[in-house]
């Protein structure tokens, strides 16, 4: 087993290299490549959403409860979670690029210092500038879920790929040695992405996940060739190129004005495609000498040479390769990138998810709008043991993530003003979410409206205003990476950063005994994709299992009902319609074979829904209204509910409770002013915009 010495670090970042295969470094200013991070052993820990309270000892012995700061409350606030961009990148590069050479080795920086308990291992293999800086923007928020290693190739290395993907391999094995249950993720940017499928290749057994970033399956011979003829008479790589094509030179007055601007951009951090490609190419211009050290004209043949063998090797076993595979494809990336091949990979590959970045060219990690943190969570690649779990493999959303979701459905929630009423023990009706129990396990029971609308401000707005998040159970479709999908898969992201669970009774059973807060609509599908005539009508299966499993964690069950999708669109083509329309039939009829396939041997009603997407026509905005009844307690009664005709008479309960909810909002609806968007308009013209709208009298 290797062993390992921890030495000071600088530069913000913690570097180490195994002291059996790298010799030590003595040069204080390479201590900071070359000191060993030391890695304990951890165990994961499942997830259980924010806590609400922390329980204390006081002085003479007795239990008190803290009030913890509900961390979502501001989230209107919140900003962006990526802060560095290409500027930093090679400003930090400069360091990296005059280290006086040496072998390759790992580094880890200090910003991913903070990982959870029980985080996997990532080891990051560089691109073509093999600083192994590629993740800087995403260092602070990965490295709050992995253990984060990265590659550094020196500038003057001239190690070639097999001997490269040796160093590794030694690296994976000794660490899975180490923590045989622990995942290990190789994250490879164009030549690391071979590097990374070549390990996986030699180690089939080793549990290994695989992120491919613009994987190099080819070089485009048509820019290779005639870019390998210009190094040979240019006098020095990069830099020069870059001079030749736009005559600016290091230390002329124009490149002085462009440091300047370079400066104040970075400093306002600016956003959006146009002022972000501004600014990287400002950010070049003023780091020529950086560039010219990082891409001296042999290190750059090398880097063009290696890349062709990196990419013969692996093309040469990719049917080796047993690993998960996730592929990030940049629409934009045309040098290297051949989507017949990403296409081959991806039905080759076992388990194997692509995603393509539209907006994006050659080094999306380094380009806005790229948050490798969040794809890993939209994609469900995210796990601590051998396959991903929906519960335990959680990650909360950051605030700038909830953010985002409001802002998403922004339109949508201030055009409907929701009105949120709950219900205190006592059984008074209040204007608030007040009525919501704190402590879970929780379980809501409701009501679905079209398109499921009725989750947008629900969720949401929960979180806010009562720190509770609400694990909802969907359709196991939503969390499918499906191959030749005719739907974007990443429509479904919400679901899965908001904390969405494939339905099913273990699901339901492992959320509760974890004491979560769980969303259930009996309804599913069915309710959500009704058909003309249907509103408000509930499409419950007849098993009272819920109820049961309810029972036997002594959870609260909350019946809730929901109105106002009527008031904002009208079904005018409904399943029944669209099937008798030829093309729109066979959409149906894949959709409804494709989930039917998801859920393989469920018999129920469940298992038998349409799935389609109805045709609507808009109206002018109405409301939306929520109405949470009161809880009922199921703790205690657990002998009870196993007799199926009391947990039967119990689901019924719940099921005329969430009717009666539906009821009342109906009729309460009638007396409210401000129903429609015109007095709603008005109302906050006079009382400003951010103002609560009043309702109907309680």
């Amino acid at each position: 087993m290797e062993t390992t010495t921890v030495l000071p670090s600088t530069f913000g970042l913690n570097a180490f290299s195994s002291s059996s295969n790298l010799r030590q470094r003595t040069s204080a200013a390479k201590h900071r490549l070359t000191s060993v991070k030391s890695v304990t052993s951890t165990t994961p820990h499942p997830s259980r959403g924010v806590g609400r309270r922390r329980k204390n000892n006081d002085e003479n012995g007795a239990t008190v409860a803290n009030v913890v700061e509900n961390p979502y409350s501001k989230v209107e606030a919140a900003r962006p979670d990526l802060r560095k961009s290409l500027s930093d990148f090679l400003e930090e590069a400069r360091d990296f690029v005059g280290d006086g050479g040496g072998p390759p080795r790992w580094f880890s920086p200090l910003e991913c210092g903070a990982q959870a308990r029980g985080s996997p291992l990532l080891l990051f293999l560089p691109g073509i500038d093999g600083t192994g800086l590629g993740l800087i923007r995403h260092h602070k928020k990965l490295g709050a879920i992995f253990d984060i290693w990265c590659l550094h190739i020196p500038v003057s290395d001239r190690t070639p790929v097999k001997e490269l993907v040796k160093l590794i391999e030694k690296t994976v094995k000794s660490e899975h040695y180490r923590f045989p249950n622990r995942p290990i993720y190789l994250v490879g940017e164009s030549i690391g992405a071979c590097l990374a499928l070549d390990v996986a290749a030699r180690n089939p057994d080793i549990d290994l996940s695989l992120i491919l970033v613009n994987p190099a399956t080819h070089v485009n011979n048509f820019i290779s060739q005639p870019l390998s003829g210009m190094l040979n008479v240019l006098s020095d790589g990069i830099p020069t190129l870059l001079e030749d094509i736009f005559g600016v030179k290091q230390g002329d007055p124009l490149t002085g004005m462009l440091d300047a601007l370079s400066n104040e951009f970075s400093s306002q951090r600016m956003g959006g495609g146009g002022g972000g490609m501004l600014r990287d190419l400002l950010a070049v211009s003023a780091n020529l000498p950086t560039l010219s050290r990082m891409f001296p004209k042999d290190t750059l043949l090398w880097k063009l040479e290696m890349l062709k063998s990196a990419i013969a090797s692996v093309n040469s076993h990719i049917y080796s390769v047993r690993a998960g595979t996730l592929i990030l494809l940049s629409g934009r990336d045309q040098w290297l990138l051949n989507e017949e091949d990403i296409d081959r990979y991806s039905r080759t590959l076992p388990k194997c998810i692509v995603r393509k970045l539209d907006d994006n060219g050659q080094f999306p990690l380094l380009e806005d709008g790229v948050d490798l943190a969040n794809i890993i969570k939209c994609t469900c690649f995210y796990r601590r043991g051998k396959a991903h779990d929906h519960i335990s493999d959680y990650l909360m959303p950051t605030t700038y993530e909830l953010k985002q979701q409001i802002d998403n459905d922004r339109l949508l929630v201030d055009g409907t003003s929701p009105v949120m009423l709950s219900t205190l023990e006592d059984g008074t009706i209040v204007r608030s979410l007040e009525g919501l129990p704190l402590e879970g396990p929780v379980l809501y029971v409701g009501y679905h409206m079209l398109l499921g609308l009725d989750l947008v401000p629900m969720v949401s707005q929960i979180l806010k205003e009562r720190n509770i998040h609400l694990r909802g159970l969907a359709h196991p479709m939503f969390f499918k990476n499906l191959k030749d999908s005719i739907v974007d898969t990443k429509m479904f992201d919400k679901y899965k950063i908001m904390g969405g669970v494939p339905v099913s009774n273990f699901s339901i059973y492992k959320l509760l005994r974890e004491k979560a807060h769980v969303l259930l609509y009996p309804g599913g599908v069915r309710e959500a994709l009704h058909r003309k005539g249907e509103e408000y009508k509930l499409f419950w299966p007849e098993q009272s299992e819920f109820v049961r499993v309810a029972s036997k964690f002594g959870a609260k069950i909350v019946p809730f009902g929901v109105v106002g999708v009527d008031d904002i669109c009208e079904i005018v083509l409904d399943s029944n319609d669209q099937r008798k329309i030829p093309i729109l039939k066979d959409l149906v009829e894949w959709a409804t074979r494709e989930a039917g396939n998801i859920r393989e041997g469920d018999e129920s009603e469940l298992g038998n829904q349409d799935i389609y997407i109805p045709g609507v026509v808009p109206k002018i905005p109405g409301r939306f209204y929520y109405y949470f009844g009161k809880p009922i307690e199921t703790a205690g009664k657990e002998k009870e509910l196993k007799d199926k005709e009391k947990a039967q008479e119990l689901y019924l309960q719940v099921k005329s409770e969430v009717e009666q909810c539906v009821a009342y909002l109906k009729v309460k609806r009638e007396s409210d002013p401000y129903r429609h968007l015109l007095p709603r308009m008005l109302y906050q013209a006079s009382h400003g915009w951010s103002s609560e709208i009043p309702t109907f009298d309680l």
